[in-house]
Parts: C-alpha cells; sequence; structure tokens
C-alpha cells in the first residue's frame, strides 16, 4: 500500500501542514533523540503497523520515529473532529504515510477508514480509543492470529482493553502507555489542562476569571483543568464518584459537590471521566440560563447529547464549535465542539512539549512489543519502568536539568533491614 491510495481533504496543504509539523518538532528533543537512534538501529525494519490515532503535528513527529525505524506506518483518525487536514496531507505528500483521515468525517467514513488501517494486516496496533483494537477483534478476527501486541495512548481506551481483558475477549497483549508516569502525570495534566482551557476560551472568548467553573471527574485529566481553571481566577467546583479523589480535590482547596447541586450554578462544566452521560436529563433541568458545556473525554458519550436535543425547543449555532440549544422556559445551554474532545476540536490539541514524552514512550513500547514477541500475556500490560525512566531522563537532558545519584552507601542502606535507629 503506498500513500497514494490514502484519503485526505486536499493535498495541497501539504507546504503548511510540513511547516506546523517542524514547528512542533523543535519542542519534542526525546523523539529527535529517538528518531536518530531508531534510524540508526532500525528496531522495527519491516513491520507493519496501523495507527489510529489523532492526526495532529505530534502525531506526524512520533510517525517520523517509527519510520526512520524501518516501520511500514498506515495511520486513520480516532476522532471525526481531530484531525488536522493539513497535517494529514504533509504526511502523505512529504512523509510518505499512508493516511485516511478527515476533519469532519461522518461515522460511516470514519469506520471506513478505520477498516482501511485494518487492510494493511498490522502486526503491531497503536490506538487512541481502542477504537482500532476494538474493530479488529469484532469484525476483523481473521487478522488477529498475525497481531503481536499494540499500544493504548488514552485513558478512556485503557478501560475498554481492561474491560475486553476481564472478559477474556483480548486476544493480544497491548501495553498502557497511558499510565506510564511519563505520560499521565504532564500529558494528563498539564497538556489535557492547557489544551481543554485553549479550546474552551477559542470556542467562546468568554472570561474565566470570576466564573463558575464545574470539573467532572478529579483524574489526572481534570486535576489538570481544574488548575488551569483556577489560575484564569475561576470559582472551581469538582463532582466526582470516587471517595478518595473527592476528598484529594477538598484538600486541594476546591469546593466538593454533588453534580446535581452544581449544575445550578455553574457557568461552566466539563466532563473528564471516560464515562457515558455523566451529564444527563436531570442535570440540563437544573442548569442555569446560559451554561456552557464541555468535554474532555475522548468520545462524546459523557454529556447525553440525545437526550440534550429531546429537551431543546431551538437550535442555533452562533459562533464556530458552539451550538446553542433553547429550551421551552426560554432557557440556553451552549454545547461546545459537539461533545467532542475540546481540546482537538476547538483548538489544536496538547502542546508539543507533553507529547514529546507520551510519544517517545510509544515508539519505545512499539520497540520492545517487537523484541520480546511472544514473551506477553493477552493482558493490559504497564511500560516497563526502565523505559519510563529512560524517557524523564531524556526529557531532563533535553531541559538541560541534572540531578543527583544515591552514593553506594546510600543504595546499600536502601536495600538493607538491619540498620535502623
Amino acid at each position: 500500500m503506498t500513500a497514494a491510495s490514502s484519503d485526505i481533504r486536499d493535498k495541497g496543504l501539504a507546504d503548511k501542514g510540513r511547516a506546523r509539523i517542524q514547528w512542533a518538532y523543535s519542542e519534542m528533543p526525546v523523539l529527535q533523540i529517538l528518531e536518530a537512534r531508531f534510524a540508526r538501529e532500525r528496531p522495527l525494519a519491516g513491520v507493519r503497523l496501523s495507527g489510529c490515532l489523532h492526526i495532529t503535528t505530534e502525531t506526524a513527529n512520533l510517525a517520523r520515529v517509527l519510520t526512520a525505524g524501518g516501520a511500514q506506518l498506515l495511520l486513520c483518525a480516532s476522532n471525526p473532529l481531530s484531525t488536522q487536514d493539513d497535517v494529514a496531507a504533509a504526511l502523505v505528500q512529504h512523509f510518505g504515510v499512508p493516511t485516511y483521515a478527515i476533519r469532519g468525517e461522518d461515522s460511516r467514513r470514519y469506520y471506513q477508514h478505520i477498516h482501511r488501517a485494518l487492510d494493511h494486516q498490522p502486526q503491531i496496533t497503536l490506538d487512541d480509543g481502542a477504537d482500532l483494537v476494538s474493530e479488529l477483534h469484532q469484525s476483523r478476527t481473521d487478522l488477529l492470529a498475525q497481531v503481536v501486541g499494540g499500544t493504548e495512548e488514552t485513558t478512556t481506551g485503557v478501560i475498554r482493553l481492561r474491560a475486553m481483558a476481564a472478559e477474556g475477549a483480548l486476544r493480544f497483549p497491548l501495553i498502557a502507555v497511558n499510565d506510564a508516569l511519563t505520560k499521565h502525570l504532564f500529558d494528563n495534566r498539564y497538556g489535557t489542562g492547557q489544551s481543554t482551557l485553549d479550546g474552551i476560551i477559542r470556542a467562546t472568548n468568554i472570561l474565566l476569571a470570576s466564573k463558575v467553573f464545574t470539573v467532572v471527574g478529579y483524574g489526572w485529566c481534570g486535576r489538570g483543568i481544574a488548575r488551569r481553571a483556577q489560575g484564569h481566577g475561576a470559582r472551581v467546583i469538582i463532582t466526582e464518584v470516587d471517595p478518595l479523589r473527592a476528598l484529594e480535590a477538598a484538600m486541594d482547596g476546591f469546593a466538593v459537590m454533588p453534580l446535581q447541586e452544581a449544575a445550578a450554578c455553574s457557568d461552566f462544566m466539563v466532563t473528564a471521566t471516560g464515562d457515558k452521560h455523566v451529564i444527563d436529563k436531570a442535570h440540563f433541568e437544573a442548569m442555569k440560563d446560559g451554561c456552557i458545556l464541555a468535554n474532555s473525554g475522548h468520545f462524546n458519550v459523557e454529556i447525553n447529547l440525545p437526550a440534550l436535543e429531546a429537551l431543546a425547543v431551538d437550535k442555533r449555532r452562533p459562533r464556530p464549535s458552539v451550538d446553542e440549544y433553547f429550551f421551552q422556559d426560554g432557557r440556553r445551554i451552549r454545547l461546545l465542539a459537539e461533545g467532542r474532545l475540546v481540546n482537538l476540536a476547538a483548538a489544536e490539541g496538547h502542546p508539543a512539549a507533553v507529547m514529546d514524552m507520551s510519544f517517545a514512550n510509544q515508539a519505545l513500547c512499539v520497540a520492545h512489543l517487537w523484541a520480546h514477541q511472544g514473551e506477553f500475556a493477552n493482558q493490559v500490560h504497564g511500560v516497563p519502568r526502565e523505559i519510563d525512566e529512560e524517557v524523564a531522563r531524556l526529557k531532563l537532558k533535553a531541559l538541560d536539568l541534572s540531578i543527583d545519584r544515591l552514593t553506594e552507601e546510600q543504595s546499600t542502606y536502601l536495600a538493607s533491614w538491619r540498620e535502623g535507629t
């Protein structure tokens, strides 16, 4: 399969996309190091990779590393609204990577593109959200025997894959890149925090200072969103179902209350849970006039869109990425980015500097899977500690930061139980 067989919006956007890819690359020093290493060592020579990923500038730089390592890579979109069309064009025209992704594609075309990625007969899969793996297990089971393993980048995808493993349905091993410390401590917290606020501000141009801003879910993504909103001067509320996370949010200084109570007083509500219909009919009925809803989770299921549509008597689009729903009683509810990933649908996604670490994990885990094929059970595995630490060391080096090392005496002390007070 060649790049000529791709399905993208406009090849004429390729030069613009290449310039933006190069801009992001300047913020990704770890990937630069890995690209040189992969080009020298060729750890993926001839390996067929299919990636169902957000087609962004950062993803394009991951593609550079994988292809430098010898991989035969094909990409499709992991969300209909996350594709950057100029990047897709550059991947095809300048980097020779077959790409099937068009911003705004409908569900039919989205799944057609996933099946084109599966037609590539991947030996390793890369996923954002597990749609590729799910479709492979449900409708292309003839391809499963040749799959060595896969990687998953998102919280939502890891949840799905663990559910598959718990049912005994997972037919090849997956590495949960999302769970790497150098991923979720930085990408989820700082990347999601900044990019979610970026999407909300671009979409609305509404001042956040003094507004009541509710974050639904206090995982690593929710923590990042809450801190960034607080930094803008918003009064932040956290809603949770996990008592430990709720307690943490309270001790971090945020108001904590049930979602139904928060709905009645919030100017903004942002979901970051990975679950379905978290904001539901009863919450819409309680919301104040003008409440703005956004989703930072991977799939557009966290806000019950059918219920919202059913309650509305009219709908308008006053700005790009904003749909305004009018209720019978005169209230308006404003939904951003059709309830999809607001940071990618209304902005550009995570900054390159945090994706540098996430995608370094991705590249190293793909190489690790290939080098150690047959050694993993068909379960969801964590990123090997040595890979996590290597990424951290490379990032520190790129930032020109040095750290201390344990002395031999200190190492011996930590390894012994005999010496006490």
